[in-house]
């Protein structure tokens, strides 16, 4: 009964070292103190309570303190708190500290919790970076596309990183430069010719303000001829010029035959009126011998002239076909 006793007793006992050990990070804590850092059991005791990872603030917090960094627990543990990159934002304040570089612990953290890279940008401060810009068409003044691409190379500006502008506005701002240049040219053939004048003008323009990079030049990488816009854009109008022509013509003979045809029937209508006027002659000459106004001879006399008259358009209609037959 003694040996189950003993061990009962030595299990519990190596189940609560077990329990002290993963919740008391002794390893570290010795590891801590061999590197200089000081900092007690109860600090990382807290920080378990606090659901903060020890490894994640004294791992760094060493290699802040061998780098000669004068940085506290406290300053870490805010800022992983804050949801910050604790390691990253000591790897940068490192390399800034070895390129000599200004970078205090505060703004290095409003970098890392404003969504930057802060080493990146630390990184590219050291060692700038080449940006190149996609095709960039332009028309000179002659009507000529010209085709150009260049390469901006940057410089971090790590005091305005935190609301700057980004690469996105670096390369939008350059190709409104290189339009506005092209633009402005009386001819290709001189962009042709001084293609530096595009990076002079585009860079005495302070394109970086406002943004987080600082430009260092601005190089010509290539430049191309392009389309006759001018030509097309003449074409496009003089087919646009002939399609309204067109049109109005069309307009105008539409009304022309809507004209002739109401012409057509004023005629027919007209001609309507003269045979109504007409039907009204025999009734009217009736009327006039029944009254007496009118005699039989006089009767007479207007049927001979009639058929007389009847006669010679004949005859006339005879001799127009005859002509036309001989012809």
């Amino acid at each position: 009964m003694e040996s189950y006793f003993y061990l009962l007793i030595a299990a519990v006992v190596l189940i609560l070292l077990m329990v002290f050990f993963t919740f008391v990070p002794v390893m570290l804590w010795i590891s801590a103190l061999a590197s200089g850092v000081r900092i007690s059991i109860l600090t990382l005791v807290a920080m378990r309570l606090r659901r903060v990872i020890p490894s994640r603030i004294v791992n760094p917090l060493i290699k802040a303190t061998k780098a000669g960094l004068g940085l506290n627990i406290n300053q870490l543990e805010s800022h992983y708190l804050a949801g910050g990159n604790v390691d990253r934002v000591v790897n940068a304040l490192i390399a800034a500290h070895r390129a000599d570089i200004q970078l205090p612990f505060e703004r290095a953290a409003a970098i890392d919790l404003a969504g930057r890279d802060v080493l990146q940008a630390v990184q590219m401060s050291v060692n700038p970076r080449v940006i190149e810009t996609p095709t960039v068409s332009a028309v000179a003044k002659d009507g000529i596309e010209v085709k150009v691409i260049a390469r901006v190379t940057v410089r971090a500006n790590i005091d305005r990183l935190v609301g700057g502008a980004g690469e996105e506005t670096i390369i939008a701002r350059v190709g409104e430069g290189i339009v506005t240049t092209v633009g402005s040219s009386g001819s290709h053939k001189d962009v042709l010719e001084n293609p530096d004048m595009i990076s002079r003008t585009v860079l005495g323009k302070g394109l970086d303000a406002g943004t987080a990079f600082e430009i260092l030049s601005i190089d010509i990488a290539d430049v191309d001829v392009g389309k006759n816009i001018g030509a097309h854009l003449q074409t496009e109008q003089a087919e646009a010029d002939k399609r309204i022509a067109q049109a109005k013509a069309e307009e105008r003979r539409a009304m022309a035959v809507a004209q002739e045809q109401e012409m057509k029937a004023r005629v027919v209508e007209m001609r309507a009126k003269v045979v109504e006027a007409e039907s009204e002659v025999p009734q009217a000459m009736a009327d006039a011998m029944r009254n007496g106004k009118l005699g039989v001879m006089d009767y007479m006399n207007y049927k001979n002239i009639d058929a007389d008259t009847h006669m010679r358009s004949s005859i006339g209609k005879m001799s127009e076909e005859g002509k036309e037959v001989k012809e």
